[in-house]
C-alpha cells in the first residue's frame, strides 16, 4: 500500500498530516500495521486542551497477537480528538490505516518541530530493504 501524498513521517513509523485549520491528523503507517499484524486493542489518549504533549512523548498503546507498542506524540501540542471508532475496531488500523484508521488530532505547539519529520521519500529510504521483522 502506498500511502497518500503530502503526509509527514516519523521514524517511529507514524504519519502525519497537516489539515487547513493547522491542527494534525496522526495515524501509524502501512508499515507499522503490517510489522503488528493483527491490531486487538488501541488505547486512547483524553482530548484535554491543558494536557501538552512533547515531541516523542508516549500517547497510547497499540496491542495486537503478536506486542503491545506504544504510539507517540510527533510534535510538541495537545489532543484535540481522538478516533473513538478504533475502541470497537481496531482492526481499521490493519484495513485503512491511512483513512479510517487514523488515531488521534492534535493541535501543535510548535510548528517548526514539523520541519524534523521526514517526507515520503525519506521515510521510504529509512525503512529496512528485506521484510524482516522489527519492534516499533
Amino acid at each position: 500500500m502506498t500511502s497518500p501524498k503530502g503526509l509527514k513521517f516519523t521514524s517511529h513509523h507514524q504519519w502525519v498530516k497537516v489539515k487547513t485549520n493547522g491542527h494534525l491528523v496522526v495515524g501509524i503507517t502501512d508499515y507499522a500495521q503490517s510489522q503488528l499484524h493483527d491490531i486487538t486493542y488501541v488505547e486512547l489518549p483524553e482530548p484535554d486542551p491543558l494536557h501538552e504533549f512533547q515531541a516523542n512523548d508516549e500517547v497510547g498503546i497499540i496491542e495486537s497477537n503478536k506486542t503491545a507498542s506504544p504510539y507517540l506524540a510527533p510534535v510538541s501540542g495537545v489532543i484535540t480528538a481522538v478516533n473513538t471508532r478504533l475502541l470497537d475496531s481496531p482492526e481499521l488500523l490493519n484495513q485503512d490505516p491511512y483513512g479510517n484508521g487514523w488515531i488521534f488530532e492534535m493541535k501543535p505547539s510548535n510548528r517548526k518541530e514539523l520541519d524534523d519529520l521526514m517526507d515520503q521519500d525519506e521515510y521510504e529510504g529509512s525503512l529496512p530493504e528485506e521484510e524482516e521483522e522489527e519492534e516499533l
